[in-house]
């Protein structure tokens, strides 16, 4: 009885692989009485190639009629019939593909056969007489079939890149990754695995070839399996190879006359794009990212729990005006209302300080961006929102154009920045994310920027104004040269400023000359003059990061130059002077060479009653002006080994064992009777009144902790206007949380202002320590720390303070600690769950005792593989 069945494959030329339809089982079927030259790994016999590639053409992917005739062992023979009624063991025999077995008729006892094997005698006679196939009297029939892949990848990749080569899919392994046969010659012949350009399918079921394993499909695994082999399993091809991954596959396109492959896989969400290719890919990335999105819009399989980003229109899009660069991939800008905002380039990232291959370029990298958008009018379109995490605000990711020029894309040309390598499911990325890798490839073949082969030649900064006598020593030169160009690094009060002056490498304090601009306050426990902020906001948003000229006159008694300040031709403290922001001083005025001009300017000032002479009326005027004696200069401390012992406690340990303590001292009694005075304060009724709006994020607001329901002083670092909940950071321990905005009250109260009382947490972290970043580990070294640390009252030794303010400490804990090595660093080392850093920071190279007591620590807790040393060094690859 004939059955219907697909040929999925043909192994040889004469065994078909076969799927019946009903069942969806597959058979492999021999065809009867014929035998075929073999393929084999230790070499083709002859014809073999040719005899199942006839066979291949003809059946795979058709229906075909089967009859299994006979069995031996467990394989069973047959004959299979074209759509057509043609046989196949008929139409192999004619073409001289194959040849009778020897055997032929002793295992078939139908009546009917003698007759077929006389007509199949007949049809391999004319075969054999007119020379077709393997009877043929002219060629050998060798073909060189590689089944290795080849020795040298990378010699073959550049020999035959970007060359269509005509294939044969023999093998998928899983949606992404199949084996082919290329037919380089005619008869010479190379069996590859490559990977399928641009896309990454879920794996398929996988055997452990050693111990027989079998390991579970991922989820559409099998479904992508399936949709390739069903399509190109054993199918003409042609394949165009791109490139090597790490691990040196052959990456490259299928191309089949119904289209790509890697395009249908992801329209039905059977596969995801890599970033990885698309440099190899080039502009065809856009057509796959056009699929990727159709299924991922559709939930379809691997997408199935996609949610789409719904952005607020009103505040994804801004028209506003570039105020700071703070570095090349990071800038403020300023609406209409004066409201500031920190923008992240989307996608790229400055010269990382951590790289010393690119750390050099950082200084560069920056002015090239402060040149082209400082005061500049751009265009922002927000395209998402990094979460905050400890230690860091929510950052805001966007679009900058300039000019209709992307703004990361000009520095990712140029060399000044480099493109982010985003997880795979990180949708808050540049719209234009492959043009940035496609320019930065560029970039790095033209050594451009920091991908230059020569490091740049930087001179260290001179500071002129670190002494008096330095200053006076720059200061007849700065005089003769007139109108010296310069860029304002930083502006600390209304006529104070830090400048750089690029043209003889050198930073300097300068102050205007001529004009007395009211103090502002230079921490907590100051206060500013009337209309101090208004003179720093006037000078910042005119100067700040602006390329100036100088005039300079004079030096004070600290290093500072006196003189005038140029912004577009602009003297600027006479626009302080005109807008009601600074008093004249007549004396320096006039040596200024500006005294009628000032003195002008302060009365046009006067009688439009702006800003500090709102009050004055011609009977209060008098002609008393003073000078603001200038800000000395700190001179950066040393490094050196320091003993300085200060009681702490730990009030917070984060994931990756960063602290935060609390000094013992006036401090921590004050927050004491502070928190006495702030749980009374919120226990009476009256004050039970919450916020009368969403907060906003860096507001200080009063926090119901969860877990003791007491308010605490907090800091909101994020707000969810539709869920109504703000993460809040408890400034006086630490510690952060989510909480509903009910939980909230304002904290407007003077006695309770971070102005009485300054936060009380501090950020540390531990000097000599690395701590593992495996999450497994990460997370018992944080465990370890916080049983060690939290809420007890320690001994640390402030090893060195960052610029940024964090302390770098040595942890004793006073009840067991009885010797200097015998600290709580070394005992997180002693567990294995820390480790003493190849590179060390200048400070803690200051402290070689400690190193050497550390190490040994270090050294025991490998042997007894300890913590992360468990299975061996890590620190080896």
């Amino acid at each position: 009885m004939a059955n219907l069945a697909k040929v999925k494959s043909v192994t040889s030329g004469d065994s078909l692989l076969l799927r019946l339809p009903t069942s969806g089982t597959e058979k492999n079927l021999s065809l009867a009485y014929v035998s075929a030259p073999r393929l084999k790994r230790e070499g083709d016999e002859p014809f073999a190639f040719e005899s199942r590639d006839f066979l291949r053409k003809l059946v795979v992917g058709k229906e075909v009629k089967f009859t299994v005739l006979y069995q031996i062992t467990n394989r069973e023979y047959g004959m299979a019939i074209l759509s057509t009624g043609q046989s196949l063991v008929e139409l192999a025999l004619a073409e001289g593909m194959v040849k009778l077995r020897e055997d032929v008729g002793k295992h078939d006892n139908q009546p009917e056969s003698e007759t077929l094997l006389e007509q199949l005698r007949a049809l391999e006679s004319n075969a054999r007489t007119e020379g077709k196939g393997i009877w043929s009297t002219t060629e050998d029939g060798r073909t060189e079939s590689r089944y290795e892949n080849p020795s040298e990848p990378l010699v073959f990749l550049e020999t035959y890149k970007g060359k269509p080569i005509n294939s044969i899919i023999e093998r998928v392994i899983s949606g992404d990754r199949i084996a082919i046969r290329l037919l380089l010659e005619p008869k010479l012949h190379q069996q590859i695995t490559l990977l399928v350009a641009g896309i990454r399918a879920p794996l398929s079921t996988r055997i452990d070839a050693s111990t027989g394993f079998e390991q579970a499909a991922d989820e559409f695994g099998e479904a992508a399996k399936d949709f390739v082999e069903s399509r190109l399993l054993q199918r003409s091809v042609k394949i165009t190879l791109l490139g090597l991954s790490p691990q040196l596959q052959y990456i490259g396109n299928i191309v089949h006359p119904a289209g790509n492959i890697a395009e249908l896989l992801l329209s039905q969400g059977l596969a995801r794009c890599v970033d990885f290719h698309s440099i190899m890919i080039g502009p065809d990335i856009s057509k796959l990212r056009a699929a990727e999105k159709t299924a991922r819009e559709n939930k379809l399989r691997l997408w199935k729990e996609h949610v789409v980003k719904v952005k607020a229109p009103n505040s994804s899009n801004l028209d506003v005006v570039v105020s700071r660069v703070l570095s090349a991939d990071t800038i403020f800008v300023k609406n209409k209302a004066g409201d500031e905002r920190k923008i992240n380039l989307s996608s790229v990232r400055q010269p990382k300080p951590s790289d010393p291959k690119q750390a050099p370029f950082q200084a560069q990298a920056k002015e090239f961006l402060r040149k082209k958008l400082i005061g500049k009018h751009v265009h922002v379109t927000i395209d998402g929102k990094r979460p905050a995490t400890e230690g860091f605000d929510e950052r805001e990711m966007g679009t900058v154009t300039f000019s209709n020029k992307n703004i990361a894309l000009l520095l990712v040309e140029n060399g000044w920045a480099t493109v982010v390598r985003h997880r795979k499911d990180d949708e808050d990325r540049s719209p234009i994310y492959d043009e940035l890798l496609f320019a930065e490839e560029a970039a790095q073949k033209e050594q451009k920027g920091m991908h230059t082969a020569k490091p740049p030649q930087t001179a260290k900064m001179v500071e002129a104004s670190e002494t008096p006598a330095k200053a006076k020593a720059y200061l007849g030169f700065l005089q003769r040269k007139k109108r010296v160009p310069a860029v304002v690094d930083f502006v600390s009060a209304g006529s104070r400023f830090k400048l750089l002056v690029p043209s003889e490498n050198a930073r300097l304090t300068f102050v205007l000359g001529g004009i007395r601009a009211p103090r502002t306050a230079r921490n907590a426990n100051e206060q500013s003059e009337p209309f101090g902020p208004e003179a720093l906001e006037y000078t910042s948003k005119r100067c700040l990061q602006r390329d100036v000229e100088i005039d300079v006159d004079d030096v004070d008694r600290v290093g500072g130059f006196i003189g005038t300040m140029y912004v577009n031709r602009e003297n600027i403290a006479k626009g302080l002077l005109e807008e009601g922001l600074a008093s004249v001083n007549e004396y320096s005025a006039e040596k200024s060479g500006h005294g009628n001009e000032f003195l002008a300017a302060e009365k046009r000032a006067k009688l439009a009653r702006k800003g500090m002479w709102k009050d004055w009326t011609p009977e209060t005027d008098t002609d008393a002006h003073a000078d603001v004696p200038p800000n000395g200069t700190v001179k950066d401390e040393a490094i050196e080994k320091k003993k300085d012992y200060r009681d702490v406690i730990v009030t917070n340990v984060d994931e990756q064992s960063k602290l935060k303590i609390q000094l013992v001292g006036t401090g921590t009694a004050a927050l004491e009777e502070l928190m006495s005075a702030f749980r009374s304060f919120h226990l009476s009724s009256t004050n039970n009144k919450g916020l009368e709006g969403p907060p906003k994020v860096g507001e200080y607001v009063a926090a119901k902790f969860t877990e003791d329901d007491t308010f605490y002083r907090a800091r909101v670092r994020h707000v969810n206007r539709e869920g109504k909940e703000a993460e809040v950071l408890y400034i006086d321990y630490g510690n952060s949380e989510k909480i509903p905005f009910s939980r909230l009250r304002p904290l407007k109260q003077p006695q309770f202002q971070t102005t009485k009382l300054k936060a009380q947490s501090t950020d540390a972290v531990f000097s000599f320590l690395q701590f593992p970043t495996q999450v497994d580990y990460a997370a018992e070294s944080a465990n370890l720390v916080s049983h060690l640390t939290v809420g007890k009252q320690l001994v640390a030794n402030v090893d060195w303070t960052s610029p940024e303010g964090i302390l770098h400490v040595t942890l004793y804990d006073p009840n067991s600690s009885e010797s200097m090595e015998a600290s709580l660093n070394s005992e997180i080392v002693a567990e294995g769950l820390a480790m003493v850093p190849s590179k060390l920071k200048p400070y803690e190279r200051a402290y070689p005792d400690m190193l050497k007591a550390l190490r040994e620590k270090e050294s025991v807790a490998k042997g007894e593989r300890r913590g992360m040393w468990e299975y061996g060094d890590i620190t080896e690859d």
